[in-house]
């Protein structure tokens, strides 16, 4: 007969740690104030990892994230820290947190571009902004130290009598309800502060297996903005640049091959020394395929024509098919096409453009960037977009203690 006290005694009671559950352009993330964490998971390491990892409810085998709040996609599996910024001129420091659906692993190694969007608001509703920088009407400009690139990242976030305004009429693809527009602004964003284009070439020859592609050999514009980012041409992979996410997520032979391409360019921008490497890098850096402007329906069945963009982009994030596009990849397509000679700036028509629309899979996406080239070098000084961002629900998550 089992001992109930003693079976009882085994079993401790479940955390529970403030938590904001936000969107954040077409991502969704949990929240969390640094100084709400447990003080083991105040720190970077082992047990932060765990913790993220049980409150999206990770690692999953069945991949559907059930017991936790996690949506079992790249764009739903996400988790922020904020807090007050030690870094001079900024408001908050902004940690982002990609956490594997299947796999016990917390990736660190980029930002997410859309769930910056939603930092000012929470950083404001949370009081870790100075009030007197916060106007009761207008526009509060939020001063976010991105602490993974360390970048910043300035966000223009609509106050109505004082309080952060979530709702209005912006309508962002890929977002079924409109919302208030938030403008982003990523300052100097080549990631970490090494080159943009690390192999010092607009265009490379990337070398994989002829198990791949045909020859052995892909173009590539591999950029480090926003994050980095490998472009190729969607022709030379056998696609036309339209698809829809189900024409590549269901195919099995067509997501290894795109992995395989990430390894090869990892390597080929030094963010790793081997192609084996990259599973443990599964956020960074990003593959996206370009094509020509052309007539296609988007995934809620909105017709998006050729003259209204000025080219198509697909991407691929944790080795799936993105539903729209990461926001980090957009500063990448901006920057790329605003230099010219890239493969994004080809497809776009060619030349240098401070602003382009693209279209993704969910619709279209205008982004703006300012590049300059110095004794011979490209630097972009900003990029820009806009989304939204609102609270979806707030108060404590739970989990087992262990």
């Amino acid at each position: 007969m089992t001992n109930n006290s003693t079976s009882l005694s085994q079993h401790l009671p479940q955390l529970k740690i403030p938590a904001t559950y936000m969107r954040g352009g077409t991502s969704k993330g949990v929240f969390f104030n640094l100084e709400d964490l447990p003080e083991a998971a105040q720190v970077a390491g082992p047990a932060r990892d765990a913790l993220l990892l049980r409150v999206i409810g990770s690692p999953d085998p069945y991949g559907k994230q059930t017991d936790g709040m996690g949506g079992a996609t790249s764009s739903t599996s996400k988790t922020v820290i904020v807090s007050v910024s030690d870094e001079p001129d900024h408001d908050v420091d902004y940690l982002f947190g990609q956490v594997s659906i299947d796999k016990p692993f917390v990736d660190w190694s980029g930002n997410c571009g859309n769930l910056s969007a939603a930092v000012g608001s929470f950083a404001i509703n949370s009081g870790l902004v100075n009030v007197t920088r916060i106007p009761e009407n207008g526009i509060a400009i939020i001063r976010i130290w991105q602490a993974n690139i360390g970048k910043t990242i300035i966000a223009h976030v609509p106050m109505t009598n004082g309080l952060v305004q979530e709702t209005g009429d912006f309508e962002l693809d890929g977002v079924t309800f409109p919302a208030a527009e938030v403008v982003v602004e990523f300052m100097h964003p080549a990631d970490g502060g090494g080159a943009m284009f690390p192999t010092g070439n607009l265009i490379d020859d990337l070398v994989v297996p002829e198990s791949v592609v045909a020859g052995g050999q892909l173009k590539a514009t591999m950029i480090n903005a926003g994050i980095p980012t490998i472009f190729i041409n969607a022709e030379d992979v056998g696609y036309t640049g339209s698809e829809l996410q189900d024409v590549i997520n269901n195919d099995v032979e067509a997501l290894a091959i795109f992995e395989v391409i990430r390894a090869y360019g990892a390597v080929k921008m030094g963010l790793i020394t081997d192609i084996s490497e990259a599973v443990q890098r599964q956020h960074t850096p990003k593959v996206a395929f370009v094509a020509k402007s052309a007539d296609y329906i988007s995934s809620s069945d909105k017709a998006i024509t050729a003259h209204e963009i000025d080219l198509s982009v697909r991407a691929l994030s944790m080795g799936k098919l993105h539903h729209a596009m990461m926001g980090t990849a957009a500063v990448a397509i901006g920057a790329a096409a605003a230099i010219p000679g890239t493969l994004v700036s080809l497809a776009a028509g060619g030349g240098g453009r401070k602003t382009v629309t693209f279209g993704h899979p969910s619709g279209t996406l205008r982004v703006g960037a300012q590049a300059n080239q110095v004794n011979g070098e490209w630097t972009v000084i900003k990029a820009s977009m806009s989304r939204s961002a609102r609270i979806l629900m707030e108060g404590r998550v739970r989990i087992p203690a262990e």
